[in-house]
């Protein structure tokens, strides 16, 4: 049994209920491996305002699900305008960072390079997390934050690193915070 987790972990505060499962209509739903029951549009409401859905993954699914709509649907200003304030949630608060420094456990990700993306992008206009992702990769924000990194003497225990030390601690962190923004750009692939 790993130390990490336990039968008794299942049911623990901490633990995740994963997605949930939303019906809209006849022929839109959402599925959760883990409940058959479906919700209602208000209850999809309220998980994007009280933030349960809060993982890429969860936010795109209803991102989808919810322009799968028909326009005639009731109240889907409102429940778009909670989608945002979650995606916006979602990046401000950490979780954004908190999922990117999980993909990237060697080289933990830069809150430097995701803070000087965000504040080039406009909340108010399509979708955040998109955008600073997309401004990222854009404006090449990994290398000069890898190159920033790899020459803090505290990377180095106090001491200047010499010059091939750093490029090979710029270079392995660049290449892996690299392909976590593929993967994470790749939510948003057709």
């Amino acid at each position: 049994m790993s130390t990490y987790s336990s039968a008794s972990d299942q049911n623990s505060i901490y633990s995740s209920p994963g997605p949930q499962d939303y019906k809209v209509g006849a022929s839109s739903t959402m599925s959760n491996a883990n409940n058959s029951n479906t919700t209602s549009l208000p209850a999809l409401l309220q998980s994007l305002r009280s933030h349960t859905i809060n993982t890429l993954p969860a936010l795109r699914r209803t991102e989808r699900l919810i322009a799968s709509l028909p326009p005639s649907t009731p109240n889907k200003s409102e429940i778009t305008k909670a989608l945002n304030e979650a995606w916006i949630y979602y990046v401000d608060y950490h979780s954004l960072l908190n999922e990117l420094r999980g993909l990237t456990k060697n080289y933990p990700f830069s809150e430097s390079c995701l803070e000087e993306a965000k504040n080039g992008v406009s909340k108010g206009q399509g979708n955040y997390c998109y955008g600073v992702l997309k401004r990222i990769k854009d404006r090449g924000l990994i290398p000069p934050h890898a190159r920033a990194l790899a020459a803090r003497p505290a990377m180095w225990g106090g001491r200047k690193p010499s010059a091939t030390e750093m490029h090979k601690l710029a270079t392995a962190c660049e290449s892996e915070w690299t392909r976590v923004l593929a993967i994470l750009l790749r939510y948003w692939d057709a």
